[in-house]
């Protein structure tokens, strides 16, 4: 089955998410995902998918103070009310996931008890809505690990394959050897690497394919192993050197990347 190619709404920065949609479409995308939380809006977001036949396949849930999951006290409750708002809005929408991180930083805090409470009132709540959660790769794999491993058995919680934050992040780690038969969403971008003369740098750019050095080809050997046949998503955001680029052009460049990427796979 082949992949539908996506890109995330958001990608043309200063352009709603709604008003690039017509555009993504024209340019030859078949897939968006939305960083929307927003019940009616992300409700917007969808019709305005199935009118132009687009494919809205999940939503990113807010991340920020994700840490605080793990730690004991209230500091977390306005993360998780929005991680649970995103979960209501793509029940509401018809959206089949959403991207979830389980950890921040280069030295998160220690796995705890209330952590694995709070994620198991997630899953809960999540499986109640018939939305599947996607936990995304990031710096460390220890609590990506440990969730992983307890919900190994549930239908509704899958992974999403960041080949960027692997590439910069954990570079010895094969994601795709441990969750390539639980992939439910992919982000794809690039990066320089890990900074091995600033270690603890943050090499996280965000590149536009093939203006970095992320191996392409290697990542689509791993990922043709898979089972996968959900959408190859670009995760851009419209900076640094194409910040003034407009958006057709931005957009046709972004899809050219995408499909030198397939035809990689191809080979």
């Amino acid at each position: 089955m082949k992949n539908k190619l996506g890109i995330a709404a958001a990608c043309l920065s200063g352009v709603r998410e709604i008003d690039a949609l017509e555009l993504i479409r024209d340019v030859g995308f078949e897939s968006v995902f939305s960083e929307d939380n927003d019940p009616k809006t992300v409700y917007a977001i969808r019709k305005e998918c199935d009118r132009l036949g687009l494919v809205c396949d999940s939503l990113h849930a807010p991340w920020h103070g994700v840490n605080n999951i793990w730690l004991e006290g209230d500091a977390c409750k306005a993360l998780l009310d929005g991680i649970c708002l995103s979960i209501d809005a793509a029940a509401g929408a018809g959206i089949p996931a959403i991207v979830t991180h389980v950890s921040s930083g280069w030295f998160p805090p220690k796995i705890s008890e209330i952590g694995y409470e709070r994620f198991a009132a997630l899953v809960d709540y999540a499986e109640k809505k018939k939305v599947k959660l996607a936990f995304e790769n990031l710096r460390r794999l220890g609590h990506l690990a440990v969730l992983m491993d307890l919900y190994e058995q549930n239908p509704w919680v899958g992974f999403c394959y960041d080949c960027g934050h692997e590439h910069c992040y954990t570079e010895t780690v094969n994601y795709l050897d441990f969750y390539g038969d639980r992939l439910l969403v992919t982000h794809i971008h690039d990066n320089f690497g890990r900074d091995h003369n600033d270690y603890y740098a943050d090499p996280d750019s965000h590149l536009m394919p093939f203006d970095g050095n992320l191996d392409y080809a290697a990542m689509m050997a791993r990922l043709n192993k898979t089972n996968y046949t959900g959408s190859l998503t670009l995760e851009l955001f419209r900076e640094g050197k194409y910040a003034e680029t407009g958006d057709r052009e931005y957009l046709e460049i972004a899809f050219e990347r995408l499909n030198r990427i397939v035809a990689l796979g191809n080979k």
